[in-house]
Order: C-alpha cells, then sequence, then structure tokens
C-alpha cells in the first residue's frame, strides 16, 4: 500500500477535507490530488464512500476560502497599503483591484477554483480586495461543489481510466483557465487607465 493510500485508510473523509481547506488558506498543498486519490480509494472498495469523500471536499473548500477571505479582509488590505509600493502596487492599482473584485469577483472566485495556485489564493485575494461578502459566499461555494462533482464523481466513475485522463484533464482546465486569466489581464493592462478612472469614480 502507497503512502497515499495508507494517508487516507488512517484518516478517512478528515484528510481531505483537512488537506482542501488547507490549501485554501495559501498552503501549497495537493488538494487535488488528494481528492482524485480519495475518491479512486473508494471505487477501489476500500471503505470510503464517494459521497462522504466529496462531501467532505466541498467542505474543506469552502471552510478553508472562507477562513481565508477573512484575513485577507483584516489584514490583506493593510498589508497592500504598507508594502505594496515595493512590489508596484500602487494606491491606484489597489483601488483598481477592488474594482475588478467589485464588478467580477464572481468569476474571478469560480473560475480559480479549477487554478492551482489560483485556488490557493482566491480567499485571501478576495479577502484583501473587499469582495462583498454574500457574493464570495455564493461564488465559493458554488465552486467547491463544481469542482469536488467534477474530480469526486469523475474518477469514482472513470476509476480504471483515472490515470491516464487525471492529468490531461487537469492541464487542460489549467491551460484554459490560464488563458483566459492572461486575456483578462491583457484586456485590464490596456485599459487600465479607463478601469482606474471608473474605480476612482466608484471610491468617491
Amino acid at each position: 500500500m502507497g503512502s497515499t493510500d495508507h494517508f487516507l485508510s488512517a484518516y478517512g473523509y478528515f484528510a481531505v477535507m483537512a488537506m482542501i481547506g488547507l490549501e485554501g488558506l495559501g498552503l501549497p498543498l495537493p488538494g487535488e490530488t488528494v481528492l482524485i486519490a480519495a475518491s479512486a480509494y473508494a471505487a477501489a472498495r476500500h471503505g470510503l464512500n464517494i459521497w462522504g469523500i466529496v462531501a467532505a471536499a466541498i467542505a474543506g473548500a469552502i471552510i478553508g476560502s472562507v477562513i481565508a477571505f477573512w484575513l485577507g479582509r483584516k489584514f490583506g488590505s493593510v498589508l497592500l497599503s504598507r508594502y505594496g509600493r515595493y512590489v508596484g502596487i500602487t494606491t491606484r492599482r489597489i483601488k483598481l483591484s477592488e474594482y475588478l473584485f467589485w464588478r467580477h469577483g464572481g468569476k474571478i472566485i469560480f473560475i480559480s477554483r479549477f487554478v492551482a495556485l489560483l485556488r490557493s489564493l482566491a480567499g485571501l485575494l478576495a479577502g484583501a480586495n473587499r469582495m462583498e461578502w454574500r457574493s464570495f459566499l455564493l461564488f465559493n461555494t458554488l465552486g467547491a461543489i463544481v469542482w469536488a462533482g467534477f474530480y469526486g464523481f469523475g474518477t469514482f466513475l472513470f476509476a480504471t481510466e483515472v490515470k491516464r485522463l487525471a492529468a490531461p484533464v487537469s492541464i487542460g482546465l489549467g491551460i484554459a483557465a490560464g488563458i483566459g486569466i492572461v486575456a483578462a489581464l491583457v484586456w485590464a493592462k490596456r485599459h487600465e487607465a479607463e478601469l482606474e478612472k471608473r474605480a476612482a469614480s466608484v471610491h468617491t
């Protein structure tokens, strides 16, 4: 039995929830890999129930990101205001970032669930950029349900193909999301002055 199987056998649903929750807090942990491994483990009839695994993944994703959101809300803006200028984050760009989360935060939060690095940072960024709480909770929950259901049930139903398909699917989703993010950043850069004016008008 491999180390992952031993880990899942010893800690089960709590392991899935804890690993994904800690990833949502910003730690560089393989939450998606644990979800896929646990779902494959359940498919092999090793005592874990796929519904329990998906529920644990959803709970971990929501709880971790919510805690990160409140940490970002409490400390993020202070840190950005104090140290942001050292990495090119000016007051105008902070306002712009807040504006983008205000206008498009739901899309950002939902899509970020499928991109490893953004999945870890989305809650913190949303909190730091003062995203509206109810909107964050809604799209964070929707993203968690779709993501956990897609990888959890998908792995369970196609367990024999998971090793062949998991990496390409994950890479494909990551590339698609990455292209969308890059396109959005390029568009934002080209329209930065206009967006900053809009953001300033919102804050006045």
